[in-house]
């Protein structure tokens, strides 16, 4: 049997299998048992989190045989054909590929015949937002006043290149991130599923890097699996896609609170000898100052530190001011933003960590202000403890 990818071994085929989405899921469970059923509607959302897979479902959902039923029972053959992509009747249409309004015309013609052997003639339209202007334009008669067996699905990333006329004559749903602990749990599943050994730091680390994507997370998951040797763990894919370890972390930013640039530096110098791209690094050391900003409000949540707490080091947990983590954070993205363009990137990620060295010496606006109006307030009170509320205008002028 030819090897099926995780993404797709995995995606949902009921409303029960789609994870994330419960707004989206119980209201169009609702329009099903209810019978009060768009006949357009517009899936919006990042990418991989589930819009083609609702588009399928609700697509099953209306052509099976025991529907319009909220659930569809995946064996008869309209649900078979649906799931296999071979339904007549469910088109699906690559937005990107068809944008110009000859496209669209021949849908115009087509949605003139009824559906062959099923209750309705679906038309899903992946990535809607790339059709050209007038592509829109020859839809809208069409979605608004459609044959009452057709019913349009429109899926996009990018929500706000729609035309506002598209979206008036569409029920819009928009589709959520997906929560890091749900992709880790789902991951978990899947390792069980192929009898891998997996660390829990690891499926954070993937579920984190996933950015809330489910396909995303499942793309990673595969890639790690096929170099793992069947145990999953974060010393692996550190060492395999060349990242920087939280010990190593921990031991650059101890330096940093000391003040001892030189031993950051070399330290620095060790990681990217071993294969760390700079701006790799980069990344890392600046979600290492989120992680610390984190800390100094209280927030110690695995699922938004990547790492159990207690592997962050004690000393770098309290050894700087909000606004000095703050700092370091403004400048470590404004070196990711520009350090693609530099001459040697190098040589500005050592310029970086020679100002974080001297970190620990700035302050803020408001701290200055708070420390002058102390010496203010110290100085008024000398005065006074003189006999003098006022300083003669001989010592003002010294002032």
């Amino acid at each position: 049997m030819a090897y099926e990818v995780t993404a797709t071994r995995k995606r949902p085929r009921s409303f029960e299998e789609l994870t994330g989405q419960e707004f989206v899921v119980e209201t169009l469970k609702k329009s099903l048992k209810s019978g009060q059923l768009a006949q357009a509607f517009l899936f919006s959302g990042s990418r991989g989190v589930g819009k083609t897979s609702m588009a399928r479902i609700l697509a099953k959902s209306l052509n099976c045989e025991k529907g319009p039923t909220a659930e569809p029972c995946g064996v008869c053959s309209q649900c078979q054909e649906i799931a296999r992509g071979a339904s007549l009747d469910v088109i699906e249409i690559d937005g990107a590929s068809n944008t110009s309004v000859n496209d669209v015309r021949e849908i115009k013609d087509e949605v003139l015949f009824a559906p062959s052997n099923s209750k309705y003639k679906v038309y899903i339209i992946d990535e809607v937002h790339m059709l050209s202007n007038s592509a829109f334009n020859a839809l809208l008669k069409t979605i608004e006043e459609p044959p009452p067996y057709v019913v349009f699905i429109f899926a996009t990333t990018e929500l706000h290149k729609v035309p506002a006329t598209i979206k008036s004559r569409c029920q819009q749903y928009h589709f959520r991130l997906i929560d890091v602990e749900v992709i880790k749990s789902k991951l978990l599943e899947a390792a069980g599923e192929q009898k891998l050994q997996v660390d829990e730091e690891a499926l954070y680390w993937i579920a984190k890097e996933s950015t809330g994507s489910m396909r995303d997370a499942y793309t990673l998951f595969d890639q790690i699996a096929a170099f793992s040797d069947g145990v999953i763990s974060l010393e692996k894919i550190r060492e395999k896609l060349g990242l920087v370890g939280l010990d190593q972390m921990n031991q650059i930013v101890d330096a940093l609170a000391l003040g001892q640039a030189r031993e950051a530096v070399l330290a620095c110098d060790e990681i990217l000898a071993s294969g760390v791209s700079v701006e790799q690094f980069i990344m890392d050391l600046a979600e290492y100052f989120r992680s610390l900003l984190f800390f100094l409000h209280n927030i110690d949540r695995e699922s938004l530190l990547g790492f159990h707490p207690d592997r962050f080091s004690a000393a770098t947990r309290t050894g700087f001011s909000p606004a000095q983590v703050e700092k370091a954070l403004e400048l470590l993205l404004a070196l990711y933003r520009t350090v693609r363009y530099s001459l040697n990137q190098r040589y500005e990620l050592e310029l970086l960590m020679s100002r974080l060295a001297r970190l620990k010496e700035y302050s803020s606006n408001s701290e200055l202000v708070t420390r002058l109006e102390a010496l203010k307030a110290s100085l008024a009170s000398g005065w006074t403890a003189e006999g003098s509320s006022v300083p003669p205008d001989d010592e003002k002028k010294k002032y």
